[in-house]
């Protein structure tokens, strides 16, 4: 018997189907922590997304997505998450973290930790939220040399490479399109068009690129926030929903504390939480109780 954990993440290979259309879309959202990861698995949830900036609302310097964030604060991230479960992990790598030799490097290491997709986007650097202004977009040409990077250097070509744009707020939709239909050419698996303001806006994409494309739901966010099937409907084959948790859990935490300091106490929320043996479980307790008394 092994330390109960459920292995470095899941292959290329098992999100690859699901993106050539032989099984149903994906739906998944944002994780920070494996703690978030595993409250994912135990559902099961079929995807899970790192994101950057939920992991900097989370972490030291507490910022926002406005690329705080190193390397390898990220690396070390993807590493524990995809160490922590076995369904498919798409990492978000920001703009690459440089220029081609970042990469390259990037798609390595990540690809290393056990991801199954990589996400890698348009920005200049510092980037920001795709839902925040002040953002500059790199010439097309950089990014293509970005994605023909990161092909060039993952050694499972099953790892799926994610392109977004961000070209919308800045050279408006009908450049995105152009831009992800590049992107495409220049290696990338799926295109994720960033922020689109409308409904029918965002319903063209996957109709206008020849491709397997992602759709984006930011509450409060540029874009209409639609329900997984509607978006299924009109043809992505991925749906992310990357702050949905972070949002929660914030919520419930003022809610928590608010309860606490009015009342005295947490009676109040109990029904809302895991009771202290649901927590454990979610940890494995049982597979670790049983392999300490192994050694015993």
């Amino acid at each position: 018997m092994s330390a109960p954990q459920s292995g470095l993440g899941a292959t290329g290979a098992a999100m690859r189907p699901f993106i050539a259309g032989h099984w149903r879309a994906l739906a998944g959202a944002g994780v920070c922590s494996v703690f978030v990861a595993l409250a994912e698995l135990a559902k099961p949830w079929p995807i899970a997304l790192i994101v950057d900036h939920v992991i900097a609302d989370h972490e030291a310097p507490f910022a926002p997505d406005m690329g705080a964030l190193s390397f390898g604060e990220i690396l070390d991230r993807v590493w524990r998450i995809c160490d922590a479960v076995s369904i498919p992990i798409i990492a978000d790598a920001d703009t690459g973290y440089g220029g081609p030799l970042n990469v390259i490097r990037t798609m390595r290491e990540f690809e290393r930790a056990g991801v199954s997709a990589v996400q890698i986007e348009d920005q200049e650097w510092p980037k920001k939220c795709g839902h925040e202004p002040g953002r500059k977009v790199a010439s097309s040409k950089e990014m293509e040399q970005r994605i023909r990077a990161a092909a060039d250097a993952r050694v499972d070509a099953d790892v799926m490479i994610v392109a977004r744009t961000d070209a919308i707020a800045i050279e408006g939709y009908e450049a995105a399109l152009e831009r992800a239909a590049r992107y495409r050419e220049a290696g990338a698996d799926i295109a994720f068009v960033e922020a689109p303001p409308s409904e029918a806006e965002l319903a063209q994409v996957p109709k206008r690129l020849d491709m397997p494309c992602l759709a984006n739901m930011v509450e409060g966010g540029r874009t209409p926030v639609l329900p997984f099937p509607t978006l299924e409907a009109m043809g992505f084959k991925v749906a992310i929903y990357p702050n949905s948790l972070t949002r929660l859990f914030a919520r419930a935490g003022q809610d928590l504390l608010a309860g606490l300091k009015s009342s005295g106490g947490t009676a109040g929320f109990a029904n809302q939480m895991l009771d202290h043996g649901q927590l454990w479980s979610l940890f494995e307790n049982e597979k670790w109780q049983a392999l300490e008394k192994r050694f015993q």
